[in-house]
């Protein structure tokens, strides 16, 4: 899994109808701060993330392994909001509310 910060949505009127009905999100990748880092993606939603929050995704075949995405051509998906990470005992980013 990588970990990233959704900065934006997608909304396609036309699209295959395999991927009808998914929410799409526009990832950025990001350090263990929350600072973006790396290139952006498009990911289905699979947990209800929201722009600005820190997500964890996944990208190619494991991207479809999801109740969501199963079996359907998606590249990345959102599999969990990310609330705290904590490395080498230090916490590097604190959901806020959290």
């Amino acid at each position: 899994m990588l970990l990233g910060r959704v900065v934006g949505t997608v909304v396609a009127t036309r699209k295959d109808g395999e991927i009808e009905g998914l929410k799409l999100l526009v990832v950025k990748g990001c350090d263990f701060d929350g600072n973006p880092t790396g290139s952006s993606v498009v990911a289905v939603d699979a947990v209800g993330a929201g722009v600005g929050e820190v997500v964890l995704y996944a990208s190619g075949s494991s991207a479809r392994q999801t109740v969501v995405t199963k079996d359907r051509p998606v590249d990345a998906t959102i599999m969990a909001i990310v609330d705290e990470v904590t490395v080498e005992g230090a916490r590097r980013y604190l959901k806020a509310g959290g």
